[in-house]
């Protein structure tokens, strides 16, 4: 099964079948290679730089993903960005974070299926896929 299958599958399961979900918009919007944190390499960065690099690298790598809590997820987005997260979708920053703890995990999980980055384009190509789908 290819990345895109893979993230179609995943995107779909997370949404609960299909129905619009702005925060999955939003973090969508946040994978781009074009985004205010560097796309889904930046945002890996972020979590290993503020302290929690073991979990996001678990969910990178091709074992066991580590849980997360709404506190952490908040620590490795910082505040001003789940803060912005939490407005496009229309969300408190607690709730935000505790729907970004349970979605991040599989999700990056399934963008990095071989245990690695994948090319950008890859992840490019995938992302307007969902996009599609979400739209």
């Amino acid at each position: 099964m290819g990345l895109l299958d893979q993230l179609g599958q995943a995107a779909a399961g997370m949404m609960g079948g299909g129905d619009k979900n702005p925060l999955m918009q939003a973090v969508l919007g946040l994978l781009g290679q074009n985004s205010s944190v560097g796309g889904l390499s930046g945002l890996v960065q972020a979590f290993q730089k503020n302290g929690l690099g073991d979990i996001v690298n678990s969910w990178v790598s091709t074992g066991k993903n580590l849980p997360i809590s709404a506190e952490q997820i908040q620590q490795g987005l910082g505040g001003d960005l789940l803060k912005q997260l939490a407005s496009q979708a229309g969300l408190s920053s607690e709730a935000a974070g505790g729907q970004l703890a349970s979605l991040l995990p599989g999700l990056i999980d399934k963008l990095t299926p071989d245990g690695k980055m994948p090319d950008t384009t890859l992840i490019e190509q995938g992302l307007n896929l969902l996009r599609g789908k979400l739209g």
